[in-house]
């Protein structure tokens, strides 16, 4: 109930500050003219600031007869900015009164920029948020943060923006998987590296947009295919210099986290040298770090060991830990310019990580048992427990060389290669049942040793000629990976018919897999420009892929002692081969406010499994048109709306066209099909953005629309006794509709920043159980509030409030339908006490129903800590902290698909105090 009435509160409090906020009298007008002619100046840009401390208030600009009005102001004191382009600023002091509450400045006479001799120093005061063509730039002085505090820590209250406790970042309801740092790669395309070592009080302005490939980027021709990234602009006088943060902690439970940092920046050239270790589930960096495959490429085959059920919460879209996870890093990242033509940027990252999971899972599959005459029974339930112990350890190198061969050609190469040896070992107890029946018991026990290595990069070639807009470039980029493994799977499985005998089943094998896949894709691009804004772009894409799969299992054999038996039904070895032909043609015009393009591409494409243990071959041959359009319009007022349609096959991966089982999990059986065709994929994206200046007003949304024809899908059937058997066909049918909203308003007078976000989804997916078609329908609405408030010098505080519903509907079993209703507080504050002491205190607090019994978590978890600073401009600091002061972390997660809803619940870290001191190196002009 509390938390409702909580709820309640904020969303009355935003939507009286939002949208229906009481309009105060105050009010600054005045007319600008040129002092020699006396004419007005039209479309001069007025700022209003705070006179005690210049923060932003409000924005305007003058109108055709050189008017301006600022209005809806508070009593106080104001400094007004007038900036005419070409004119000497002027700056004059207001001061508002209840019993006088408007100024008028009259006539100010401004003369012309060229007039006035000696130096001139021009300040600038930038809006929040403004909008430039397709980038949103956020003003990071408008978002003030804690001292010493991280880009994160800045990220969270930008307008639109989402950062989960897991680092992860969402910009308008999309996952941003780059962030660059004065438009350049810092630790390759690791977003946490840039935003978890880097100072927030760096950073000048923050950069939000859809960056293009760099072929796209270069021909001036949008091919639709971007990645949402974020560019953090360092301020110029933080350019030079030396910082990072320091530190190390020890803690109860055995507990401790440590982290050395040094940045060394001198304008281009930056180095970087990280180090960390820790057991409280702070990753050094991303698991993978390699580009994804390109759009016509199959993929690279399977991962190096595939757990059905393993850390199912990956799936989910829930932020929680799953896991405990202890990690230790070191990187070093160096970018500089050599000479005139040349510059480079490189990074290596080490690593290792182990993670500890322990969980319990329920699971409810979408349809039960075949019964006699073609009913069916009951759902089937299976309950699992699981202990898993994961260690990584993950070698990374990237490199970038930018090369001008001269003044019209230059090449590009970003190579990259990692190399991951990593061991598992999983104990696994399960459980199926169907209405009162137990179908089956059993146990596991999975360990594996393995190894990834991967290696490739892209080849840029771009030539530019005499001709304005005509361009001429050639990419080549490859993949090479080769996963292998060897595992030791033993289990024992027990099956009850229907008068409850038991029939006992043992396993006891040696597999051993390996899958190594290589991709090549060349594509050549020539722009021709028709006019001054009209361009035709032809390209050509070769693709060339391949995959092998070698899969043997051994059973072993008492007699010897040894696994030494073949087990045929379980091994396989295969290749397979996809090459494709894609070319097309794209006209595009662009205009002052808006551009268009319309594109058509044919593609032909050819895929050949060779099964070389059953001496088989599959041939296929497919070949599609594949249309694309693109809009964007500019309009005034800093809006901005865009329109993007685009089609593209999806061919199988090697390891989804392989014909053996894998049964890791010997009551959950996963099989391939060679027989399987490509998915066709259309896609609409329309995005909004709008800030108003004058109001502090933004809006920012997103519709997201797409349809899959011969999507490949998930077969499951279940045996009498409930192992399922999982297979992947092709089916039509499916689309999926995604919508996000977001409204922000910032009241600069009392430093106080409102958003609210909604986003909603629906999803329709076929499947087939039991032979027979099933289609799920999944949707969910969620609606957040937050404020985000820098009180005073001494006290800022964060508070957020997200509600969300999610249900899932099941032809097949409608009995099975299911909905939920989660709610989540998080709030945190920072209060700077007398003697350089400063209080800090967060908690995450959430509930919910609709799940299974006993996995509605309702929990409080609660974190606070006392510092001491010390040194120059509190560099050094001392703290105390608690961790779940309530002890009552837990993690409870559901998971939805096609063909199951199952709840997770995992042990997590709990209560643990923490002693840390920690050194923020800051010394800048050197």
């Amino acid at each position: 109930m509390r938390f409702f009435l909580l709820l309640g509160l904020l969303v009355g409090l935003t939507r009286a500050g939002y949208g229906q906020a009481p309009r105060r009298p105050g009010a600054v007008s005045g007319l600008l003219t040129d002092s020699t002619s006396g004419k007005p100046l039209r479309e001069a840009s007025v700022t209003l600031l705070l006179a005690r401390d210049s923060s932003y208030v409000s924005f305007g600009i003058t109108d055709g007869d050189g008017r301006f009005a600022l209005r809806n102001l508070a009593p106080g004191g104001y400094l007004v900015q007038l900036t005419p382009l070409g004119y000497r600023p002027r700056f004059r002091l207001v001061s508002l009164m209840e019993t006088q509450p408007t100024a008028d400045l009259g006539t100010l006479r401004l003369g012309p920029l060229a007039r006035q001799l000696g130096e001139v120093v021009v300040t600038q005061n930038l809006a929040p948020v403004s909008v430039q063509g397709d980038t949103l730039d956020f003003n990071a002085r408008a978002f003030k943060t804690q001292p010493n505090a991280a880009v994160e820590a800045l990220l969270k209250k930008l307008p639109g923006v989402e950062v989960a406790r897991d680092g992860s970042i969402r910009a308008q309801g999309q996952a941003v998987n780059r962030v660059l740092v004065d438009g350049k790669p810092f630790f390759g395309d690791d977003p946490k590296m840039a935003t978890r070592n880097l100072p927030a009080d760096i950073i000048d302005r923050v950069q939000l947009f859809d960056q293009q490939n760099d072929q796209a980027a270069f021909s001036g021709i949008d091919d639709g295919n971007r990645q949402r990234t974020i560019n953090l602009v360092t301020k110029r006088d933080k350019r030079k210099g030396y910082f990072g943060a320091n530190g190390a902690g020890l803690g109860t439970n055995g507990r401790y986290d440590g982290k050395l940092g040094l940045n060394r920046f001198n304008n281009g050239r930056q180095f970087s040298a990280l180090a960390m270790a820790n057991n409280v589930n702070e990753p050094g960096f991303a698991a993978d770090g390699s580009p994804a495959p390109t759009e016509n490429s199959p993929g690279t085959g399977a991962p190096t060991m595939r757990i059905q059920g393993s850390n199912p919460a990956a799936k989910g879209t829930d932020p929680q830990p799953t896991s405990i996870t202890a990690a230790g890093a070191v990187g070093l990242n160096y970018r500089d310019a050599w000479g005139k033509h040349t510059e480079v940027a490189t990074s290596y990252l080490a690593g290792r990580t182990t993670e500890t999971t322990d969980q319990q899972i329920h699971r409810s599959n979408a349809a039960g048992l075949p019964l006699p005459g073609g009913e069916v029974g009951p759902p089937l339930l299976t309950d699992q427990a699981v202990r898993e112990r994961n260690s990584t350890t993950s070698h990374r190198f990237n490199f970038r060389l930018d090369y001008g061969l001269d003044s019209l050609t230059s090449l590009r190469l970003t190579p990259y290669a990692t190399w991951q040896p990593n061991t598992l070992s999983r104990f696994n107890e399960q459980q199926s049942s169907s209405g009162a029946r137990l179908l089956n018991q059993g146990q596991s026990q999975y360990d594996a040793v393995g190894t990834t290595g991967t290696a490739g990069g892209n080849a840029l070639l771009m030539r530019k000629f005499a001709r304005l807009g005509r361009t001429f470039s050639a990419n080549l980029n490859s993949t090479l990976s080769r996963p292998d493994a060897t595992a030791y799977n033993q289990a024992t499985n027990r099956f009850f018919d229907t008068s409850g005998t038991p029939t006992t089943q043992v396993l006891n094998q040696r597999i051993e897999q390996a899958t190594p896949a290589r991709t090549h894709a060349l594509t050549l691009s020539y722009a021709e420009p028709l006019s001054l804004r009209t361009k035709l772009e032809g390209h050509y894409t070769f693709t060339d892929s391949r995959g092998e799969g070698r899969r043997r299992t051994t059973d072993f054999d008492e007699a010897t002692g040894q696994y030494t038996r073949l087990n045929p039904g379980l091994s396989n070895e295969f290749a397979s081969r996809y090459q494709a032909q894609r070319a097309g043609l794209t006209l595009q015009k662009k205009r002052l406010r808006y551009t268009v393009g319309l594109g058509l591409d044919g593609q032909l494409a050819t895929q050949q499994v060779h099964n070389l243990t059953a001496n088989t071959t599959v041939f296929r041959s497919f070949g599609r048109l594949l249309p694309n359009a693109l809009f964007s319009y500019t309009g005034r007022a800093n809006r901005t709306l865009r329109l993007n349609y685009r089609t593209r096959l999806n061919a199988p991966t090697p390891a989804q066209l392989q014909p053996v089982r894998d049964n890791t999990n010997p009551l959950s059986i996963e099989v391939g099909n060679p027989n399987l065709g490509p998915e066709y994929v259309q896609s609409l994206v329309a995005t909004y953005s709008q800030f108003s200046p004058a109001t502090n007003r933004s809006v920012f949304g997103l519709l997201n629309g797409s349809r899959v024809d011969n999507r490949i899908v998930a077969a499951t059937a279940f045996s009498p006794g409930g192992v399922q058997a999982t297979r992947p066909v092709n089916a039509d049918g499916y689309y999926s509709l995604t919508g996000f909203l977001s409204l922000g308003q910032r009241f600069a007078t009392h430093k106080l920043n409102v958003n609210l976000t909604t986003n909603a989804s629906l999803v329709r997916s076929p499947s087939f159980v039991n032979g027979l078609p099933n289609t799920s329908r999944t949707w969910s609405l969620g609606q957040g509030a937050s404020v985000h408030s820098s009180f005073t010098e001494q006290l800022e505080f964060n508070l957020a409030l997200n509600a969300s519903y999610q249900a899932a509907a099941y032809s097949r079993l409608p009995t099975q339908n299911s909905a939920y209703f989660s709610q989540t507080l998080t709030g945190d504050v920072f209060y700077q006490l007398p003697a350089h002491f400063v209080l800090t205190s967060d908690v995450w607090a959430t509930s919910s129903t609709g799940r299974t019994a006993g996995y509605n978590p309702r929990l409080v978890l609660w974190s606070v800590g006392l510092a001491r600073q010390f040194f120059a401009n509190q560099q050094g600091e001392l703290k105390l902290e608690v961790h779940d002061l309530l002890n009552q972390n837990r993690s409870l997660v559901r998971n939805t698909t096609e063909t199951y809803v199952e709840d997770v619940r995992s042990v997590v870290l709990q209560r643990y105090f923490l002693l840390s001191f920690t050194y923020n190196l800051r010394q800048f002009g050197k």
